[in-house]
Parts: structure tokens; sequence; C-alpha cells
């Protein structure tokens, strides 16, 4: 994302309307976020096609910016200045080829971040009594999980598989993301000729 807004700009948005925000919630809380993103398919077709239903986050946000302009996020994408840089841009990225392996590294991962506290880190931010699960900062993948566990709607263990699932489906939209991205080279993370492969294809974009 930010590599995006470096080479392509930043569209202007309108700011946020916490009235209308709360209002968007209140909706989702009655009819599920899936028939906002239903909405969202009606009038921007290009936006809900990169927003998941289950990123309440940014499909708030497209819901948002229509309500309060008339206007699409895609129109706003449409719209903004285009950046001239002092340099070239040599875009590549390092994935693993299976996704198999992907997703195993991330249920690692998901495991190594317990063994190192973050339970004890969410439930810290839990007890603060000035924050709740409604907050953009608790619906974080990982964070979501772990505090519905806290509020007693699930078992540590269905919370931990709820959070593993979760970073699959957000490192899935990241890859999509990426895979549309214009000139990118992407490298196999588990090749052992990984450094030199990267290095020769910069070496051949330069000359």
């Amino acid at each position: 994302m930010y590599f995006n807004a470096l080479q392509k700009g930043l569209a202007e948005m309108p700011q946020a309307d916490a009235e209308l925000r709360a209002l968007i919630e209140s909706e989702a809380a009655e009819k599920g976020w899936n028939a906002l993103h239903e909405e969202l398919q009606r009038f921007d077709p290009d936006a809900a096609s990169r927003i998941h239903p289950n990123d309440p986050q940014r499909l708030q946000r497209a819901i948002e910016v229509y309500r309060l302009t008339g206007k699409t996020m895609t129109q706003y994408w449409a719209e903004q200045d285009a950046v001239s840089l002092p340099f070239d841009m040599i875009n590549m990225a390092v994935m693993p080829k299976e996704r198999s392996v992907l997703h195993e590294r991330i249920e690692q991962r998901f495991y190594d971040m317990m063994d190192q506290g973050f339970l004890d880190e969410v439930e810290g931010l839990y007890r603060r009594g000035d924050l709740t699960g409604d907050m953009p900062s608790m619906r974080c993948v990982g964070y979501r999980q772990l505090w519905q566990y806290l509020d007693g709607v699930d078992l540590l263990e269905d919370a931990i598989f709820k959070g593993v699932v979760a970073s699959r489906q957000l490192a899935k939209r990241q890859l999509t993301w990426l895979r549309g991205w214009d000139d990118l080279m992407i490298f196999d993370s588990l090749s052992k000729d990984l450094v030199p492969e990267a290095l020769n294809y910069i070496e051949s974009r330069i000359i």
C-alpha cells in the first residue's frame, strides 16, 4: 500500500464522519457485513472486487465515502494526481511458490506469537477499560479473535484457530493484490538462489 502511494500518489478523500460510521456499524450489526458488501457491489463493483466482505474497516470506509459525497472510491482513485518520481522503480516481491508452505508458516508464526506473550498483550489492553472490541485497532487480525476469547465468546483453542484462519485470509488478499501490480517480478522465497536471482534481475533492469 505504501509503495503504491509512493508511485501513484493518494486520492483526496473526505474526512471520516463519526456519526455516519456509527450508523453503518449499526446497520452491519443488524443486517451483517455481507449485506453491506452487496450494497457496495451495486454502486461500486470495482471497489467491491477489491474489498472482502470480512474486511469491515475498508468496507465501512467505501460506503462512508459514497454516502458522504455521492462519488465512489473507484472514482476518487481514478482522479488522483499522478506522481513524478526523480528515479525509476523496480517492483519486486518475495513469496512462497507453494501456498501450503505459506499456510504452515502463518500457523507457526501465530503459535510463536502466543508463546512470546501475545495473549498477555491483548489481555492487558482488555483490562484497560477504555477499549472495546468494536474499535478498528481491536478488530485487527489476531487481536479480534483473542478479544472474543476474553469476552467469553470462544474457547482459547477456537480463538487461536480463528486467528490462524483470519491470518491466512489476509495473506490471500495481499497476494491477490500483489499479483495485480503492474510490472511486478515475483521471486520464490524458498529458492536457494534467491539473492543472485534478484540481483541479476535488478542488473538487467538497470542496463
